[in-house]
């Protein structure tokens, strides 16, 4: 009896095993049309638990099932919350309407893949890239009207310029907005939409001053067609807010616009107005590395690379915050930069693992899939 009870558990721990491979053939561009999957598939990704008030430190979330824990072995990685692996590092996450699919972006290689668990990455499209000064391709986002169009804006460094590119099912890259000066170094950028049908880039310096009149170190808002929205503070720029260095993420919530920016000395978080984008709204001085942000009702998650976490504020409506941040999984899944909200509330997550000198695992790097904390709490180390 015993016996036949261990050949079980070992048959189910070889199935989960297996269900956590993810490899890619480069196929060659293809079409993004959603494929639904039917529901209770995976029974939804662990939760990552709301701790509620507490006395005492708390370790970083666990899952009740053991194959958060196990070992990945090449790029059979055996957590369930682990969408796809063994990609280069992935500067940006879409998720598609069906909520189990997603885009995603490798900055240094310009691959834009399709991404589900359960099944190989799809690459969708190749966008020509020059990485260099920590350019490459390092935005990604849905038209605002994705659901008729299926367009998707990519924001990526070339050699001679930072520019957003529209990306449509069968066809090559094609530029919306061109001429935002690159440098040696702060070319990346971030994209978002306002809510309103309009884009919002986050565009770094460059190395040049913010005040140069340049496109460089700016939080621009444009049209799909890459003109200036009609409604910005001087309809005929695209620019609303300067001041920017190194923009991470960009993220919006009922009319606030959140940017977070590595300026030097310190990382911060910006509430952007019309204008200069004034004192920071929070502000790391240990750097730990601010990358993508997801702003909903009540909370603002915050990727970061260097601490290797997921930071959550709880803004009020005045801009400030309420209660104790937390951080969430902890040395988890390394660098943590892409993040994006999934229409049915789960938090995607990209890793930057590779090439960065720290700890990497073989499934490295990869695409998380997790619940997000739902209230208050204390924070976790």
């Amino acid at each position: 009896m015993i016996g036949r009870v261990w050949r079980a558990v070992a048959g189910v721990a070889l199935v989960l095993a297996l269900a956590g491979c993810a490899t890619f053939p480069d196929a060659g561009p293809r079409d993004w049309r959603e494929k639904v999957e039917g529901a209770g598939e995976l029974g939804g990704p662990p939760l990552v638990p709301d701790p509620g008030p507490s006395e005492e430190p708390q370790g970083p979330p666990q899952d009740s099932d053991p194959s958060a824990t196990a070992e990945p072995v090449g790029c059979n990685d055996p957590d369930l919350q682990v969408v796809a692996t063994c990609l280069a590092p992935v500067s940006a996450v879409a998720v598609l309407p069906d909520s189990r699919t997603a885009l995603v972006a490798e900055r240094s290689t310009g691959r834009v893949l399709r991404v589900q668990r359960g099944t190989d990455p799809v690459l969708v499209t190749t966008v020509h890239v020059d990485p260099g000064g920590g350019g490459g391709l390092t935005g990604l986002v849905l038209s605002p009207g994705y659901a008729e169009d299926r367009l998707v804006y990519a924001y990526a460094t070339t050699p001679t310029d930072n520019r957003v590119l529209r990306l449509a099912p069968g066809e090559e890259p094609k530029p919306v907005l061109t001429g935002i000066p690159r440098g040696s170094r702060d070319n990346g950028g971030a994209l978002a939409t306002d809510g309103r049908n309009a884009l919002l880039v986050a565009t770094g310096s460059a190395g040049l001053p913010s005040d140069d009149g340049s496109l460089a170190g700016k939080l621009l808002r444009i049209d799909t067609l890459g003109r200036p929205a009609a409604d910005n503070p001087n309809p005929a720029s695209p620019i609303i807010s300067s001041g920017l260095r190194a923009p991470g993420g960009v993220c919006t919530n009922a009319g606030a616009i959140w940017i977070t920016d590595r300026p030097g000395s310190r990382d911060v978080l910006y509430r952007a107005k019309p204008g200069a984008l004034g004192d920071p709204s929070w502000t790391w001085p240990d750097r730990p590395g601010v990358a993508g942000c997801v702003a909903q009702p009540g909370r603002l998650l915050v990727a970061q690379t260097s601490a290797r976490s997921v930071f959550v504020l709880r803004p009020d409506g005045n801009g400030t915050f309420t209660g104790a941040p937390e951080s969430l999984l902890q040395d988890r899944y390394g660098q943590l930069y892409a993040a994006a909200m999934a229409p049915d509330g789960l938090l995607w997550l990209g890793t930057t693992n590779k090439g960065t000198g720290g700890k990497i695992v073989p499934s490295d790097d990869r695409v998380i899939r997790i619940q997000p904390p739902a209230g208050g709490g204390e924070q976790r180390q």
